[in-house]
């Protein structure tokens, strides 16, 4: 495996729920920290959900790795925020065999 550059700071974070006051909830999302990672473009395509026109954009996001049950350690609930992008995580697997890094399989959906 080739060491990745982790050249891109990226900030970790976890949805939340609080009550909306009328019964239900509103979701929001709570930083966690900085992560520092590399990403790799992988495919993307385009829909059309409830008139909208969005590019879906899949990424592969490498990060250091850090111990199970840490918070720093990302889960396939939360998401990478950097600057006003947004890349959903759908999937954590380790990258080599040591354990040193975390691959994250991500999507980001932009509006067209």
């Amino acid at each position: 495996m080739r060491v990745p550059v982790l050249s891109r700071k990226l900030t970790l974070e976890d949805p939340t729920r609080a009550s909306d006051g009328s019964g239900g909830h509103v979701e929001t999302w709570q930083g966690l920290g900085e992560i520092w990672a590399e990403i790799q473009s992988l495919t993307g395509r385009s829909k059309v959900q409830g008139g909208v026109d969005l590019s879906l954009q899949r990424y592969r996001i490498t990060v250091r790795a850090t111990p199970v049950g840490s918070a720093s350690r990302p889960r396939p609930d939360q998401r990478f925020r950097e600057g006003a992008r947004l890349f959903l995580i759908h999937a954590v697997a380790e990258a080599d065999g040591a354990g040193r890094y975390l691959i994250c399989f991500v999507q980001e959906e932009i509006s067209a």
